[in-house]
């Protein structure tokens, strides 16, 4: 797996071996970035679910100001400070080892706002729904932001929470990306 354009395109990105870490493949996140095009230069990005780092990563080298990366496995969380040195990103990354819901939930009394966000939950675990949800319900999502899920086409689709809107989904292989702006009120 490595960085596929930007800054440190072409540096290798790690991963644990083994299924709990399971990092989105070159060609989605190739299919990301393409579709968010100019939409990452100068932004905040937060990586929920981080894994290797290789989304925020990526954001990084495309041009993103700083990237949040939220990961509570151990293994992950090596893989991911050992890229972000490889990559060259430590000085505008913050790694923040913890659960996502709680994350969320404690990101509720800051002020931090993010242009974009990524969620790469575990495929068959139930903190998809919940922190969908939780963005959508506070103010963590710039009001011009966007939120990105990446989920199994195996399984039911997220429903969609009031307070964000579902602007596109792309489907390859045995996953998605679905794209959420905040609904205008």
């Amino acid at each position: 797996m490595r960085v596929i354009g930007g800054l440190a395109r072409g540096r290798r990105i790690l991963a644990p071996r083994g299924r709990r870490t399971r990092p989105t493949s070159d060609y989605l996140r190739e299919v990301l970035f393409n579709l968010l095009a100019q939409q990452v230069e100068g932004r905040a990005f937060l990586d929920l679910y981080a894994g290797t780092g290789a989304v925020g990563i990526e954001a990084l080298s495309r041009g993103a100001a700083t990237a949040v990366f939220v990961e509570h496995n151990r293994l992950a969380l090596t893989m991911l400070h050992r890229n972000l040195d490889t990559s060259g990103f430590r000085d505008r990354a913050e790694v923040v080892p913890m659960e996502v819901l709680r994350y969320l939930r404690r990101a509720v009394y800051g002020s931090q706002r993010f242009d974009l966000i990524f969620l790469d939950p575990p495929y068959l675990h139930a903190d998809a729904k919940a922190a969908i949800g939780l963005i959508a319900s506070m103010e963590l999502l710039a009001p011009t932001g966007m939120a990105i899920l990446e989920r199994s086409t195996k399984v039911v689709p997220v429903q969609i929470p009031a307070g964000l809107a579902l602007i596109r989904e792309v489907r390859h292989g045995g996953a998605a990306l679905q794209l959420y702006r905040r609904e205008a009120m």
